[in-house]
């Protein structure tokens, strides 16, 4: 049964993007984050994606070379009017509204593949809240002081976590942890 893999990179200081809501700070050399062993084991062992519409907007619509070539289910409640560049035999995109629909429709897609979870802070946060199996986290070595945060108001229940594996690099430090339910 697939599991579900919640992924995000944050600054040292806890955030998804800076005040003015970027992220080129934490992607600072996207081709040396191609070659990491946390984003090499996710394309080898994803099956399917669920997305959140903001990180389908920010490719702008063109998802040629986009390192996950598996169905991609996309939350929103407005599919966009123009199909995305780049689908073929394994990319291929499914716009759904609900959450809890999208993982389902995922995990059968990826049968005994993980279901990766490619979302903003609120997909995730909502991921966290009872769906997810796995959250795999990037830090990047920098201080934004303000912007969004990826772990604020997740609600009563607290997340307990068990760390799985630590990997390093000159660049980042990627964590992965299983949920402990």
């Amino acid at each position: 049964m697939a599991k579900v893999v919640v992924g995000m990179t944050v600054s040292l200081d806890g955030f998804v993007n800076d005040r003015k809501g970027s992220v080129a700070r934490l992607y600072p050399d996207l081709a040396a984050l191609a070659k990491t062993e946390m984003l090499q084991e996710a394309i080898a062992n994803t099956g399917a994606v669920v997305m959140g519409r903001g990180a389908y907007d920010m490719a702008n619509g063109d998802f040629t070379g986009y390192e996950f070539q598996v169905p991609i289910f996309v939350l929103t409640h407005h599919p966009p009017k123009v199909s995305a560049k780049g689908e073929n035999a394994g990319l291929s995109f499914e716009f759904v509204a609900d959450l809890n629909t999208a993982i389902g429709k995922a995990k059968r897609v990826a049968a005994d593949k993980d279901v990766t979870v490619v979302g903003g802070a609120s997909t995730d946060k909502q991921c966290l809240s009872g769906l997810a199996d796995e959250l795999h986290i990037g830090i990047v070595p920098v201080l934004f002081g303000d912007g969004l945060r990826l772990f604020e108001n997740l609600g009563d229940e607290s997340v307990r976590l068990r760390t799985i594996e630590v990997l390093k690099s000159a660049d980042r430090t990627d964590i992965r942890y299983r949920v402990v339910r």
